[in-house]
């Protein structure tokens, strides 16, 4: 596997850098928090992003999309990442995008991705259900009524959930909680009677929604793939989904770094710039082998993703627990090494801490894949 980036992604890298540096960077996240914005992000942005092709990155050219795969996702995450840009990047040209391309009908697709390509949708995955990711532990229910489903159940972290045109919702159409067997997936729309959404601002400003279902009523095109087979399609998109968040966390976890190192060379105390203490150079040479290591295991799930390996979810696995841990070290090195003003909200550093928290367990902390990893190697 060759962890190298072509022309075209060197110049999509480049873009993007410079794209979200100008349109996106932190102190706009500033803005939306302090303003209390009641989306959470630019939708002019978002706009932007459509007409530079960043939400279509994914998408085939048939239904409006540039079809330039999941390495150039990730190259726009980690971008993302190193400016904390708030858009709804993840919930609707990663996960959903990959959802409706995997196991969306015809019409489905004509209906969805053009939309998604064009800026002109936001749809969020209704996953997850308890404080952790366990998509098995699914229970939710979708019960047979006439030609359609009735579904009753509750969502938790439904990442842009408050804003969403659209829910991809997982509910249980047989088995146990518990069973991988038994899931389905339906597109539901949320002004649907009986779909409650309560908007939950993180603690990293960013927005998810807890959803309630109470029978909620949705025709039989509304189901997205198989019944019962719901997880064929939800692994690769959970897969498409870690790979990104483990860009974003690539991205948030290498500027924490660069700018601590920027601040410890310039900081004095006692009479010395603190960068001269041998034990920092220790820490920052550590962290910066470590941010290399994270960086080739991204590269590594991302090209796995666009060359259908089919050991792809364990590379992703790989990827969300080494950035996991090692974008949580540079935040917390980063606080530590800026000192007691490291806890202030006048530095960055601190907002940095508080989206890597967040990632750290959207689709599943370090300890849950080094887990399912050890599982799928075991003799």
């Amino acid at each position: 596997m060759a962890l190298v980036l072509n022309e075209d992604e060197v110049m999509l890298r480049d873009t993007a850098e410079g794209f979200f540096a100008e349109k996106a960077p932190i102190k706009a996240l500033r803005s939306l928090r302090d303003e209390r914005d009641e989306t959470g992000f630019d939708r002019g942005l978002w706009a932007e992003m459509a007409e530079m092709g960043f939400t279509g990155v994914v998408i085939d050219e048939d239904h409006g999309g540039v079809d330039m795969g999941f390495m150039a996702a990730g190259l726009i995450a980690e971008q993302m990442g190193r400016n904390l840009s708030a858009s709804p990047f993840l919930s609707t040209a990663i996960l959903a995008a990959t959802a409706i391309r995997e196991g969306g009908t015809d019409e489905q697709k004509s209906e969805w991705l053009p939309k998604i390509a064009g800026g002109e949708a936001i749809i969020a995955l209704a996953l997850d259900e308890g404080p952790k990711h366990h998509p098995a532990g699914t229970s939710a229910t979708a019960e047979k009524s006439g030609n359609g489903f009735k579904l009753s159940g509750a969502k938790a972290m439904v990442v842009d959930g408050h804003v969403a045109d659209a829910l991809i919702i997982a509910a249980r159409t047989s088995g146990d909680e518990g069973d991988a067997e038994g899931i389905s997936l339906f597109i539901v729309d949320p002004k649907s009677k009986g779909v409650s959404t309560e908007r939950t601002i993180m603690v990293d400003s960013r927005n998810a929604a807890r959803i309630d279902l109470d029978d909620v009523e949705v025709s039989g095109d509304a189901l997205l793939g198989s019944l019962d087979d719901g997880m064929a399609v939800l692994g690769k998109v959970l897969n498409a989904g870690r790979a990104a968040v483990a860009a974003e966390l690539l991205g948030a976890g290498s500027q924490a770094f660069e700018s601590t190192v920027s601040y410890i060379k310039e900081r004095k105390q006692f009479g010395s710039i603190i960068g001269e203490f041998q034990a920092l150079q220790h820490r920052a040479s550590h962290l910066y082998s470590e941010m290399e290591i994270a960086r080739s295991a991204v590269m590594g799930a991302l090209t796995a993703l666009d060359n259908n390996d089919p050991k792809a979810e364990l590379y992703c696995a790989m990827a969300k627990a080494k950035l996991g841990s090692v974008a949580k070290l540079a935040s917390q090195e980063g606080v530590q090494m800026h000192g007691g003003v490291g806890m202030t909200d006048e530095y960055d550093i601190g907002l940095f801490m508080k989206r890597i928290r967040v990632l750290q367990e959207l689709f599943g902390d370090a300890h849950y894949h080094m887990n399912q990893f050890a599982l799928a190697n075991r003799f």
